[in-house]
């Protein structure tokens, strides 16, 4: 039997932190991973290796472009080989990485399936081999959600992780969803010289952000893909020889169509069920998702979870931070998790961002709200950079002036956001933002611009009207 003072389940960006925090605190600390590498699915089938991707994607765009700045290239010649192992190397380095921390930390790594069997115990892969803990972080994320009626028996139909494989490239490619990662991939396949068909249920792309703020991504995917089917619904899948054969269901998708390769991108399930944490006493609702408090405490007071495994958003970052809470609680510090936004980003081209509340939000809640709009066209430096599609959106409380929310559509829309989330974070109002003076020409500036337009200050455009 191994005894450990604090038990961490699952490697990912949340599972390693909570495991290195405590350590840090002074706890001995045992970390189990499933798999063979650690960092969980964002480092190895997730997040890093599909920015690895959309980096490449971003470079073969920009060279067909070039021609508008002048500058001629020949078309790119792509060694699918090469791209697959810089994707590769850069997981491996991170991953190993993450090793030698776990290492220098004196973190206790091992590799297996853990279970509770009790409140204090776990068995490891259904063996006789039993970890005792005094505390314990479930942090065992999320999977692929898999629909019975897609027959992802055949290699043609992928999910998210087969995609990143890059196995080959198929002429025509089918894209079920049309969220975040349905549109990343769709972004990547594009480049990589595939024909793109999306099918999104809903009435909009990604739907979770402001419609105005995903129409430059909206109208570049109309243009660049064979097809963007939206309020359409994938009835059945029929694998065949010569493809994948789908049947749809909506006002402007055909009846049927064929496709050399489908990626089903439809979202994720909680993994809360496959732990048997039920036998801990710890409870796990019909969705899979464990509940917890403000210190990432469940039921049971000395089981922590935090991750996917929690609840929306199912993000890295918000893992991050809900991972120091609970090795922070466990050490005895005083914390909780208590922020006020989680910013979401979508790394599409353009890429699309946006933290705090949409502007639909508050109009669901009936919040009157101030809203400053600022198009990329007037942006000096998007222009210099041949990238006038984008806009930057911020959101105001009427009587208070306060920040509400923002959403940008645009080159570097995912590190232009973080300010904004600060302002949230700081309480910050329009002429905090609008009188902070940013470096010109740059892409930040149209956070500021965008507040300017609501205060009704702005010179660089005619303003839509004057603040008394």
């Amino acid at each position: 039997m191994i005894k450990t003072q604090v038990l961490v389940i699952g490697s990912g960006p949340g599972g390693y932190t909570a495991a290195f925090r405590a350590a840090d605190l002074g706890k001995n600390v045992t970390l189990i991973e499933r798999h063979p590498s650690l960092g969980g699915v964002c480092l190895n089938v997730g997040c890093i290796p599909s920015k690895s991707l959309l980096h490449t994607a971003e470079v073969i765009n920009e060279s067909k472009h070039a021609s508008d700045l002048g500058v001629t290239f020949s078309k790119p010649k792509i060694n699918l080989e090469g791209v697959k192992k810089n994707k590769d190397s850069i997981v491996q380095k991170l991953t190993g990485g993450i090793q030698a921390l776990a290492k220098a930390r004196k973190v206790n790594v091992i590799n297996g399936y853990a279970k509770f069997i009790s409140k204090n115990q776990v068995a490891l892969d259904d063996s006789n081999e039993v970890i005792e803990f005094e505390q314990c972080v479930i942090a065992v994320g999320s999977r692929v959600t898999k629909f019975p009626m897609f027959p992802f028996e055949d290699k043609r139909v992928m999910d998210s992780t087969d995609a990143l494989l890059l196995d080959d490239i198929p002429k025509r490619m089918l894209v079920v969803g049309g969220g975040i990662i349905g549109l990343e991939m769709a972004t990547i396949y594009d480049a990589l010289g595939s024909e793109i068909t999306i099918v999104e249920l809903g009435g909009q792309i990604i739907p979770a952000a402001d419609k105005d703020i995903v129409s430059p991504l909206f109208k570049k995917a109309k243009k660049n893909y064979a097809n963007v089917f939206l309020n359409t619904k994938v009835t059945s899948m029929s694998a065949l020889k010569k493809g994948i054969k789908v049947e749809f269901e909506g006002k402007d998708a055909p009846k049927n169509d064929t496709f050399d390769k489908v990626l089903v991108a439809v979202g994720r399930t909680p993994n809360g069920n496959l732990v048997d944490a039920d036998k801990a006493g710890v409870h796990v609702n019909e969705s899979g998702f464990i509940e917890t408090d403000r210190q990432m405490k469940t039921n049971v007071e000395n089981i922590f979870a935090i991750g996917d495994v929690v609840g929306q958003p199912m993000l890295a970052h918000k893992a991050v931070h809900e991972a120091k809470v609970a090795a922070e609680v466990i050490c005895g510090e005083k914390s909780g998790f208590d922020v006020l936004t989680i910013p979401s980003v979508a790394y599409t081209d353009p890429e699309v961002a946006w933290t705090g509340k949409t502007e639909k939000e508050l109009k669901e809640k009936g919040i009157d709200f101030e809203k400053g709009v600022f198009p990329w066209a007037a942006s000096g430096r998007s222009l210099s950079i041949g990238r006038s599609e984008g806009v930057s959106k911020a959101l105001f409380d009427t009587k208070s002036g306060k920040i509400l929310g923002m959403g940008i559509c645009g080159t570097n829309a995912g590190d232009l956001i973080s300010e904004a989330s600060l302002a949230i974070e700081m309480g910050c109002d329009m002429s905090d933002i609008a009188l902070t003076i940013h470096a010109h020409p740059t892409l930040s500036e149209t956070t500021a611009f965008a507040a300017e337009m609501a205060e009704g200050t702005i010179t660089d455009l005619m303003p839509p009207r004057k603040r008394k």
